[in-house]
């Protein structure tokens, strides 16, 4: 399977050694669940989009999460919603990932917005729907998160299949080809901390204590969604 990736950040340098890139924590989480992978990445916050004969070579893309907000002034932003227009129009099979997730469901007609309720870290516990792509069938789910904005409108013909009261739409799917989570898979607990540590200031004390909480008491499924990403891609 060849799967294509389109990087929307940047890690931070002093964390890459232990961490690598985004695209490399998600070659890491689908790998570790399958063997034979091939990805191809495209730096869309460089300005670096796939063309149409790369669109032909992958099974689907991944577009990750980003510290910028859907709804920033920035070109690439704008470029990567007529991408994923595109990819829509031609029924070809994406996953949105936070920050990749708000920006499927604002190109296709939602509304993305800062949420009233705050941030979101550490491990968050959502209720779900069935999936036919879930190996281990749960009505519960636990991912890491890391935001502020959120989704609150969805566009015409998705529909949520991951929530909670944090978090109305906390992942939804779309017309067979569109598969999107706030939460992130592919972060593991130490990087979470990261986070929680570099934006303690933002983030505010109580909820960094709540999040660091959060990753003692919960453990992170992110090896169940890599199952389902790979289902997906491959139906």
């Amino acid at each position: 399977m060849h799967i294509g990736i389109l990087k929307t950040d940047t890690v931070r340098p002093e964390w890459v050694g232990e961490f690598g890139q985004y695209p490399d924590m998600f070659e890491r989480l689908l790998s570790e669940a399958e063997d034979g992978l091939r990805f191809s990445v495209w730096d869309v916050e460089g300005g670096v989009l796939p063309d149409n004969a790369d669109i032909e070579s992958v099974c689907g893309f991944i577009i990750t999460g980003s510290k910028s907000s859907v709804y920033d002034d920035k070109r690439w932003i704008r470029d990567l919603e007529v991408l994923i227009c595109d990819l829509h129009a031609r029924r070809k099979k994406m996953i949105g990932i936070c920050f990749g997730h708000q920006l499927i469901a604002q190109a296709l007609g939602g509304v993305v917005a800062k949420s009233e309720k705050g941030w979101g870290v550490g491990i968050h516990c959502y209720d779900m729907d069935a999936l036919g792509f879930d190996e281990q069938p749960s009505a519960s789910l636990k991912l890491v998160v890391s935001h502020q904005d959120q989704v609150l409108t969805l566009p015409p013909g998705a529909q949520t299949v991951v929530r909670n009261n944090h978090c109305e739409h906390g992942g939804f799917l779309m017309g067979g080809h569109v598969l999107t989570l706030q939460g992130h898979p592919e972060f593991i607990d130490a990087y979470s901390e990261e986070i929680m540590a570099f934006r303690y200031d933002m983030i505010g004390a109580e909820c960094v204590a709540k999040g660091r909480e959060s990753l003692i008491e919960h453990d992170h499924e992110g090896d169940r969604v890599a199952r389902w990403m790979l289902n997906f891609l491959a139906a």
